[in-house]
């Protein structure tokens, strides 16, 4: 009992006051406290196990497990608490429950953790979770059946009106979740196989239809972007006409380091990318040592025309990335912004770093370069990635007419 002498009448003292004190003053571990009740909690797990645990002649120690299928399969491990272990993890698991945002959050979690995703994929999964999944959110995960996920799928699908990249998105968290929970033993069913054989209408998704001149930087706008950024040169505009000039992803061009650069031939060696995670509410930017897809480890033609501008980005660095200022690695939102601006004040259509790539590789397609240079040059690993969601018209109504025009008596 903790005795505790005070100026006041005891009875005014409550269990949470004599709590504290005795956390206070060292009379009661916090640790011993959690270690005691984790050995509780162990012992009851254990004490409801109904199968006996023994020690069998190949001197290894062996249980059963419950199975629905099989009734019950056997387990063995090398030594008595090994074994406990497996008891204990399976029941645990069985009397967990969580919902299907829980299991979400703890996959993304992770995944953010590991710095497999950065924080603006996270941020987008995010939101898509919020879209797509409020009907079986605060469901607990192991009430959801397999004949369950098509309604679902299809249900959500025509209720948010998904584009078939939208949809492909949608998956990609349903995918991911279920992946999680079976990991962790919630469910057993393979949500790959479930998806699979699911039969989705062929008119399920909304055809998104936006203008060339919102995908791409037209034939007219990007010279006048190119001569802006000159005109107001200094590293974030060498960095964006270098990204004009060999279709760099954004994060491909932030990571970039003066040892990269093969000045000789001028030749771009793309080995690494920029990644955004979250920690304790706040955003952090750093570099990660490969790229986003394997086949995105390339050395990258750039044009001799604007290998000065190569030089100049090694000239302004002050340390180890081409592009630095005030010490610091430029950041992707820096580019990201600087071309927002610029887009606005030259008043043509607001596009993003991404639209820049499209607008390279729409301009080697244009230009009969040889599918296999295109490939290398985007860091893709099929041509008919980039013909199919890369590929943009490039001329406005006048220029079209004229072609129309030219050939109309051929």
């Amino acid at each position: 009992m903790v005795h505790i002498e005070a100026n006041y009448n005891n009875s005014n003292i409550t269990n949470d006051d004599i709590l504290q004190y005795a956390l206070s003053n060292g009379i009661i571990n916090i640790e011993d406290v959690q270690e005691k009740i984790a050995m509780r909690e162990r012992e009851r797990l254990l004490n409801q196990h109904p199968y006996a645990i023994w020690r069998g002649t190949d001197d290894k120690w062996h249980t059963y497990l419950p199975d629905e299928v099989r009734g019950r399969i056997p387990r063995k491990r090398n030594t008595e608490e090994e074994i406990e272990d497996v008891i204990v993890d399976f029941w645990r698991t069985k009397e967990e429950n969580p919902t299907v945002y829980e299991i979400f959050d703890e996959w993304i979690g992770k995944k953010l953790e590991r710095k497999d995703i950065s924080k603006t994929t996270g941020d987008r999964y995010q939101r898509q979770f919020d879209e797509c999944f409020n009907e079986i959110r605060d469901v607990k995960i192991k009430s959801i059946r397999e004949e369950d996920i098509e309604d679902f799928m299809i249900y959500s699908a025509r209720k948010n009106n998904l584009t078939a990249k939208g949809f492909s998105n949608f998956r990609t968290l349903v995918f991911g979740i279920f992946k999680y929970a079976k990991r962790k033993k919630y469910i057993s069913f393979s949500i790959k196989q479930v998806v699979d054989d699911i039969e989705f209408p062929k008119n399920m998704f909304r055809r998104e239809i936006k203008s060339d001149d919102e995908m791409v930087f037209m034939e007219n706008e990007v010279p006048l972007v190119i001569n802006h950024l000159i005109e107001n040169l200094d590293i974030i505009s060498i960095g964006l006409i270098i990204m004009f000039k060999s279709g760099l992803r954004i994060g491909e061009l932030s990571a970039l380091k003066c040892e990269d650069i093969s000045f000789d031939n001028t030749i771009i060696n793309v080995n690494r990318t920029e990644i955004c995670y979250e920690k304790n509410g706040k955003n952090f930017y750093t570099v990660r040592d490969f790229p986003k897809t394997q086949a995105g480890i390339r050395s990258v033609a750039f044009p001799q025309k604007y290998a000065s501008f190569l030089q100049k980005a090694k000239n302004m660095s002050s340390g180890e990335y081409l592009f630095e200022m005030n010490g610091e690695r430029v950041r992707t939102y820096q580019f990201r912004n600087r071309l927002k601006t610029v887009c606005k004040q030259l008043k043509i259509k607001n596009k993003s770093p991404h639209k820049v790539r499209k607008t390279y590789a729409t301009i080697l397609i244009d230009n009969g370069v040889s599918e296999a240079t295109i490939i290398s040059q985007m860091g893709h690993t099929d041509i008919r990635t980039t013909k199919n969601f890369y590929y943009r018209n490039r001329k406005d109504a006048s220029q079209k007419q004229k072609i129309i025009d030219a050939v109309a008596n051929l």
